[in-house]
């Protein structure tokens, strides 16, 4: 785990090396990107933190840090609840590429009290003992929709029905739409097979997520405006149902 570290500071540094100022370039897809680094810094508050239709705690603010280059992107995503201290604290490094439509990633994600270590130690990466859970991701925009797939692949895994490693997985489909000057994104996910890692227990192919988010731009001076989010989800698997509340902060 410490060679993959290493690995993503080595391409953050390449990638300043070999930066030009020409402005941008054209792929192969014949698509023009920035040919410069480009840089992330925003942050959303929401009044509940829900993942991919599982309730993880209460309001919480998840600030965004990121670097991207020629279609190779590097970030790191926070959660830390904002009313209740014993809510999750979350860390996640995820490095990706996308080329057109299609995009490839890995993400590190590590809280402070899921998995092996009670101690919430971030640096401790033993197979049994670490709570970074290893997940590789692949899917592809059609612009009308985007299809995803999540596979945990290291770390502190689920088990399946066997008790062995469930290299739990999810995937979702996105249809995003416009309505009423309203940005609109309708999801559906769902867990393919058995694992411990989702809803508690999840048994076999269950849906565990359906949701419709609404975002608007609200203006506050004639140069500054602050986007605002609500989504309604559905967890079939859980027969839960989340309403939540957010707002993204960025230069």
């Amino acid at each position: 785990m410490q060679k993959i570290v290493l690995f993503a500071m080595g391409i953050v540094m390449s990638m300043t090396a070999f930066a030009q100022d020409d402005g941008e370039y054209r792929s192969s897809d014949g698509e023009y990107r920035s040919s410069e680094i480009e840089t992330t810094i925003s942050g959303d508050i929401v009044s509940q933190y829900i993942w991919r239709g599982q309730d993880l705690g209460n309001a919480a603010i998840q600030p965004t840090l990121g670097v991207a280059y020629k279609g190779l992107s590097l970030s790191a995503w926070g959660n830390y609840g904002i009313t209740d201290a014993a809510d999750t604290k979350e860390l996640d490094l995820t490095l990706s590429y996308t080329i057109g439509g299609f995009n490839i990633g890995i993400t590190d994600y590590w809280t402070n009290n899921a998995g092996g270590d009670p101690d919430g130690r971030y640096f401790k990466y033993d197979a049994h003992g670490t709570n970074h859970v290893f997940e590789a991701n692949i899917g592809y925009d059609f612009g009308f929709a985007s299809l995803q797939w999540f596979t945990n692949f290291a770390g502190k895994d689920g088990i399946n029905k066997n008790g062995k490693r469930a290299y739990s997985s999810y995937f979702e489909a996105a249809v995003p739409f416009k309505l009423a000057s309203v940005d609109w994104t309708a999801t559906a996910g769902a867990v393919p097979y058995a694992t411990d890692s989702y809803n508690g227990w999840t048994s076999g192919f269950a849906v565990t997520n359906l949701s419709l988010k609404a975002t608007k731009d609200i203006k506050v001076t004639d140069t500054f405006s602050v986007p605002l989010f609500g989504e309604l989800v559905a967890n079939p698997c859980t027969q839960k149902a989340y309403l939540v509340l957010g707002i993204t902060l960025h230069p």
